[in-house]
């Protein structure tokens, strides 16, 4: 068994950490990860406000050359997820555009889409029966004592019809499950599906800093200790836009699985806000 990986642009830059554990998780596995080759920026988030064509064109590259290498492609990055999946149902939409959009990647790259690649996010490919049996198999630490509030955002579940892999898109529960079934204590909470504000954090960082403020707040009424999240823009904002009465850590989804299988983590050091008090406190 192997997948198809297509990391996108943050997992090569400013969420290195997610990249580097969800490779060390994969490797412990046992399950070979096959980056894609040459491929580009999916268009999230300025290509798809700006240029739907565009977008979808980036997007259709990517899938084409992942159809060389894999029938099964792993994408960490919600955004990169969603515009993959956008584009996929567009395809499938059998309009003059996507036909155009389809012929004109064909006279661009020499290759056709052959429109037999199945999309998953990560999330997705971890909670399958038979990868959660051997992630338990091979847990070497216990989760016991994290209260963690399970953060999806906006772009994993909307619209539900396109990249939902939830049976319920307000409520998703897939990453609650994986956490739980490794001996953590996921929160019952109403903020999970709320935005984060996105790559506003730039031109309006003030309306992030509240968005991201309502986030923390709801979570630590919950009772969390720590917010896991699958998406690098959440948890850039989410990380670095917590006011500062607040020192709730922000972990990927693959950062907590690796350390529940005793992988070595020395990504940690790259977030902001430091997760080790927390972590100590429940024997990590």
């Amino acid at each position: 068994m192997f997948f198809g990986y297509y990391p996108g642009c943050s997992l090569h830059s400013t969420a290195a950490e997610y990249d580097a554990s969800t490779r060390a998780l994969f490797e412990a596995l046992n399950i070979p990860l096959k980056e894609i080759p040459d491929w580009n920026c999916c268009g999230a988030t300025s290509g798809h406000s700006l240029n739907t064509y565009l977008c979808h064109s980036l997007s259709l590259r990517n899938m084409v050359l992942a159809e060389g290498v894999a029938s099964h492609l792993v994408v960490p990055c919600a955004a990169c997820y969603n515009a993959l999946r956008s584009t996929q149902a567009f395809l499938k939409s059998g309009t003059k555009e996507a036909k155009k959009l389809q012929e004109d990647i064909k006279l661009s790259i020499g290759q056709e889409y052959k429109g037999m690649l199945e999309v998953h996010h990560l999330l997705e490919v971890l909670g399958t029966p038979d990868i959660l049996s051997l992630i338990k198999e091979k847990q070497k630490v216990s989760l016991a004592g994290l209260k963690p509030a399970a953060y999806y955002g906006c772009l994993l579940t909307r619209p539900p019809k396109v990249v939902n892999f939830e049976a319920d898109a307000e409520q998703p529960q897939l990453m609650d499950r994986l956490l739980k079934a490794l001996g953590a204590e996921p929160v019952s909470w109403s903020h999970k599906t709320e935005c984060c504000g996105a790559s506003l954090s730039i031109p309006a960082p003030e309306i992030v800093e509240e968005l991201v403020k309502k986030i923390v707040q709801a979570a630590v009424r919950a009772g969390a200790n720590l917010l896991v999240t699958a998406c690098p823009l959440c948890q850039t904002n989410l990380d670095s836009r917590q006011p500062e009465d607040y020192k709730l850590p922000v972990l990927y989804i693959s950062e907590i699985l690796a350390l529940a299988l005793g992988i070595s983590a020395p990504w940690l050091n790259k977030h902001l806000i430091d997760p080790s008090p927390v972590l100590k406190s429940c024997n990590f």
